[in-house]
């Protein structure tokens, strides 16, 4: 999805507008004189994860204790250990 840019003296009209479409999810830049000032984006709130808030949004795989096993022991024991 690509940004809608718009000039600043533009902005200032159409700023109740530009600030519904940032709110439903479309990035809106807005620039002087053709260079980017800002970027509207939708406000999220940065709460602090607590414990359990990403059940079922994490998979783990039942293997994830052996990837990359072979260069760990390649760090450790040196090449050709295997």
């Amino acid at each position: 999805m690509s940004a809608e840019i718009v000039n600043l003296c533009e902005a200032k009209t159409r700023l109740s507008s530009l600030v519904e479409q940032a709110a439903a999810g479309h990035e809106v830049v807005i620039a002087k004189a053709g260079r980017p000032l800002v970027r509207m984006v939708p406000y999220t709130e940065n709460r602090p994860l607590r414990f359990g808030s990403l059940k079922g949004k994490l998979v783990v795989p039942p293997d994830f204790d052996r990837i990359a096993e072979e260069e760990f022991e390649q760090m450790f024991y040196g090449p050709g250990s295997r």
